[in-house]
């Protein structure tokens, strides 16, 4: 009896325990998988999101956005750009995400499965990535020869740079403001027209172009990822250098008026089809859009409504970092605009009486009493009957404004925002550290945007085209065009005509494919399926009846002005009014270099003919 009662005591209890310690193991390895891969999803989700914000500010916010701002009226273009960003701007890059989620293959394959025989459109992407990635590699080089300026003391840009050559006095400097003459004559070294052609090419531009591409082909066969810290505090660095130079420049001189000026819409200016035309193509260009970069973007599935809020926080990010860069670009421009023409001259007769005051000039280099009383360009007629070594030391200590009344307009094109913001982090305290943190980051930000572009050419290469060859970059050898002396016009004509036209075209043909062809219904059921709850029954009205005419107007737009009469045109570095000299028997010219608008006959006509040169004048 004890023998069995024992074995009695011993089983019963046993076995219940032993199933109650299986189940508790089991329950808590569930929800401990649960809880990691929460945890995964939402690491995931916040990595693409900062992937994604990160690659639109850099696209475009810092360079592209203030120029097109500046050329079409300030707050018309702004009005216009947000019309169209609610309008199809949003919901295509909705759209581009969920089609990521939902079948999870390339931008290639991806229209070869829903329309095959629309499976260029994917072949198209790549070019335009191409293209982008060709001239946004020349905005990373610019960043740098900036930064490489930066650890000079004081600042190069700051003061008109003397003239190496002892023959040639150069009295350009004098006519526009030295951040301007920086940009043109030290960082580009511009020619005066296109015609020039591929010739030569500029040494530090060649030798930036050859590293950045060099950095780049390291981190794609490496495989090397920005780690996300490190793209974040990228991010809020380049936020918090930005508010900085906001703050700073609100103290400049007609900055208020200025801000009143970017933010005036005047009706008149939307009757350009231009501006509908650059107003749209931002905005394709702006969110990367027809590239193919957000559908290549590998991610987990977080749910329709995430990907609406993730694209609309996109589009508000991009927004607010373009008015924001756009604003100092303006407050820089109405202050340039203040302190030229007679201002200019005060300030500089100011400055050179208190200098020969102090005995660092001599007796000679003082002003004529009436200088004052004459027009702004007599004062550089009495520089140029100096002395030479009397011209050099008036010309080095000369302020950096224009003696040459411009009115508002200085300059335009992609090298805007370079000049402008050179001229901000100069008015710090310890310049020379804000302006190597200020274009260390923008330096990054472009490099880690034209990672992201890469990816969208790479990614389809690997999987259908040249599986043998991972890397395919060999295409680098077509930035060099831009690091010669006329490549920022190149690069202009390319940013302004070729690729916003390439991008219409391709996101057109998808979203005519995507709501007629394939068939916008069947297109919400199936993804509907996928992501397990219904989208918004707004979303077959918004695809068929509100992006696809607003694709379809700005490419008639597009094609419009490719008949027009007036031809394209090109910013350029005027060469036109020259002066002559000889020496030691050998005729040569120096050209008084001076900002302009080309504006046929003032503007320099694309493609350029034999009756363009010799027609540029001031504005």
């Amino acid at each position: 009896m004890e023998s069995f009662e024992e074995i009695a005591d011993e089983e019963v209890p046993k076995e219940p325990r032993i199933y109650v310690s299986q189940s508790l193991r089991r329950l808590t390895r569930e929800i401990l998988a649960t809880k990691t891969q929460n945890c995964f999803t939402q690491t995931k989700r916040t990595e693409i999101t900062m992937i994604q914000i990160a690659f639109s500010i850099g696209l475009d916010s810092i360079w592209r956005f203030p120029y097109l701002c500046h050329r079409n009226g300030g707050g018309s273009f702004i009005l216009v750009y947000f019309f169209m960003l609610l309008l199809f701007g949003i919901p295509l890059l909705y759209i581009e995400m969920i089609m990521e989620q939902w079948l999870r293959v390339d931008n290639v394959r991806i229209w070869k499965q829903l329309v095959p025989w629309l499976g260029g459109i994917g072949y198209a992407s790549i070019m335009v990535c191409i293209l982008v990635s060709l001239y946004n590699s020349v905005i990373i080089v610019w960043s740098l020869s900036y930064l490489s300026h930066s650890f000079d003391h004081p600042l190069p840009w700051n003061e008109c740079p003397l003239v190496k050559n002892i023959n040639v006095t150069d009295l350009s400097c004098l006519r526009t403001v030295s951040h301007q003459y920086f940009w043109y004559h030290t960082t580009l070294s511009a020619s005066g027209h296109i015609e020039e052609g591929v010739k030569a090419l500029v040494l530090h531009l060649t030798l930036g172009i050859f590293a950045a591409w060099f950095l780049l082909f390291l981190i794609m066969i490496t495989g090397l990822k920005v780690s996300i810290p490190m793209l974040i505090f990228s991010v809020f660095l380049l936020y918090i250098l930005l508010l900085c130079l906001f703050i700073r420049s609100l103290f400049l001189e007609g900055a208020i008026a200025s801000l009143r000026r970017m933010v005036t819409i005047e009706l008149s200016a939307w009757a350009s089809l231009d501006l509908w035309r650059q107003a749209g193509s931002h905005v394709l260009y702006s969110l990367g859009l027809g590239m193919g970069t957000i559908i290549n973007l590998s991610s987990c599935k977080t749910g329709g409504s995430n990907y609406a809020q993730v694209a609309s926080l996109m589009a508000l990010v991009n927004l607010v970092t373009s008015l924001l860069a756009t604003s100092i670009i303006f407050i820089v421009l109405g202050f340039w605009a203040a302190t030229s023409g007679h201002a200019c001259v005060e300030k500089g007769v100011s400055k050179l009486m208190k200098l020969i005051d102090d005995g660092v000039l001599p007796q000679d280099a003082k002003p004529p009493e009436n200088i004052l009383l004459q027009p702004p360009l007599d004062y550089l007629d009495w520089i140029s009957n100096l002395p030479r070594h009397l011209q050099d030391q008036v010309i080095r200590f000369s302020p950096s404004c224009s003696i040459k009344a411009q009115k508002e307009k200085f300059m335009e094109g992609p090298g805007l925002a370079f000049a402008a913001f050179s001229q901000v982090v100069s008015l710090f305290p310890a310049s020379s550290l804000w302006a190597i943190l200020f274009f260390l980051t923008l330096a990054v930000t472009e490099l880690s945007t034209l990672i992201r572009i890469l990816e969208g050419i790479v990614v389809p290469f690997q999987n259908s085209i040249f599986r043998n060859y991972p890397q395919l970059l060999s295409g680098f050898l077509g930035s060099f065009v831009f690091t010669s002396r006329p490549g920022s016009y190149i690069m202009s004509l390319f940013d302004d005509r070729l690729v916003p036209l390439t991008l219409i075209t391709i996101v057109a043909f998808q979203n005519v494919a995507l709501a007629w062809i394939y068939g916008a219904k069947r297109f919400r059921e199936e993804i509907s399926s996928e992501l397990g709850h219904f989208l918004w029954s707004f979303f077959t009205f918004l695809l068929c009846y509100m992006t696809l005419p607003g694709l379809l107007a700005l490419l008639i737009i597009c094609l419009i002005q490719l008949y027009q009469r007036v031809p394209p045109y090109y910013i350029a570095w005027n060469s036109s009014v020259s002066t002559h000299f000889t020496s030691g028997g050998t005729s040569r010219t120096t050209l008084p270099l001076n900002a302009l608008k080309s504006h046929c006959p003032k503007r320099c006509p694309w493609p350029p003919s034999s009756t363009s040169h010799g027609l540029s004048t001031a504005w």
